[in-house]
């Protein structure tokens, strides 16, 4: 029952979603590495919940206290422990929830795995709520990329029926990339976020939800960085990601694409410009053999549409043992997509630094 991930940067994370609190452990942080706090705040500000209309109503800062392994402005080399206490918890509206499972949670898988005694009130330890620690680690992760020339950045490539364009393979610039963080729906072409904030709403007001998904480039990555097999930079990208709640499904480079593809037309070509190896496509997103090749690492994730939704759904009540209609309440995103932006970015972040640190 771990929740403990990376292999030289490792984070705990605790909490739960209507608890006291949440947070993170993370040790494995070099002493001497900055740990910028107002950058931070940025950071968490980004997938803090309640900040317009296609959020949930529920108010959380996502302030956070540094209880050790921080002294002015820098990790000490100990374990560094974080505080994000919870401020907005309404726990009543999920007393029914105890019982009657909601399709699409992970109530009923968790109800048996922890024998009844999870805890149930907004998910719990299932809750997007523990993915603010995620945030926070990956904030100190972009700033020590930073320093080596790497940034990650993403976009939104879908909502619903409305499609974004897609990063050039070959890269991005790292000013593009840093530009996307500044707004709450980020896209590359003008008029898709206003389309797709439509698309959130309209589920919203039909007491339903959509999904999505993000597209994530990291430029600046050397290449020779990872493992074959077992501990590849794809394995472990795809390890951690898949941790995030709603993830679905991730495909590196042209992805599934790749399958209708000759191996004429797959391979990426070879070449030195400028007296580095590169490629003239991408289809790989800068992972071969499990390794960085010096080419911008790309891929995206799928995020499943909001699993509590106003609507009527056949389910079960498990103390009674039969079927039953729920209708949920309470206070949910018509759309968690937006908010998983930051959040994939952040364990994109802290993935690459895991396995620079090797």
């Amino acid at each position: 029952m771990g929740a403990t991930f990376g292999r030289n940067l490792r984070m705990t994370i605790f909490g739960e979603s209507h608890g006291k609190g949440i947070g993170l452990v993370l040790d494995g942080l070099p002493p001497g590495t900055p740990v910028n706090e107002d950058f931070i705040k940025e950071e968490m500000a980004r997938r803090a919940p309640g900040k317009n209309r296609m959020s949930t109503q529920r108010r959380e800062t996502d302030a956070f206290i540094i209880e050790s392994g921080v002294f002015e402005g820098k990790a000490t080399g100990t374990p560094l422990c974080v505080l994000i206490p919870n401020s907005d918890q309404h726990s009543k509206d999920y007393s029914l929830l105890k019982d009657v499972m909601r399709p699409g949670h992970a109530d009923y898988a968790g109800k048996v795995r922890y024998r009844g005694f999870n805890d149930y009130r907004g998910g719990g330890h299932f809750s997007g709520r523990l993915t603010a620690p995620l945030v926070f680690t990956g904030a100190v992760a972009k700033t020590v990329l930073a320093q080596k020339g790497i940034v990650v950045g993403a976009h939104v490539a879908r909502i619903g029926t409305i499609t974004d364009a897609l990063f050039n393979p070959l890269g991005e610039t790292a000013e593009r990339l840093q530009a996307l963080r500044k707004v709450t729906l980020p896209v590359l072409e003008d008029g898709k976020a206003s389309l797709m904030e439509a698309e959130i709403m309209a589920a919203r007001k039909q007491m339903d939800s959509v999904g999505g998904i993000v597209e994530v480039m990291a430029v600046g990555m050397p290449p020779g960085i990872g493992d074959p097999f077992f501990d590849s930079l794809e394995s472990s990208l795809s390890h951690a990601l898949f941790s995030v709640p709603a993830v679905k499904g991730i495909e590196f480079g042209a992805g599934f694409a790749m399958a209708a593809l000759k191996g004429s037309e797959a391979n990426d070509p070879m070449t030195v410009a400028n007296g580095r190896v590169q490629t003239t496509r991408n289809n790989n997103g800068g992972i071969t053999g499990g390794i960085t090749n010096g080419m911008p690492v790309l891929f995206r994730v799928a995020v499943k549409p909001t699993p509590s939704i106003g609507q009527p759904q056949q389910t079960v009540n498990v103390t009674e043992g039969e079927d039953t209609i729920l209708e949920i309440k309470g206070r949910h995103d018509p759309c968690i997509v937006p908010r998983a932006v930051p959040v994939i970015e952040a364990v994109t972040a802290w993935v690459l630094l895991d396995m620079l640190l090797e």
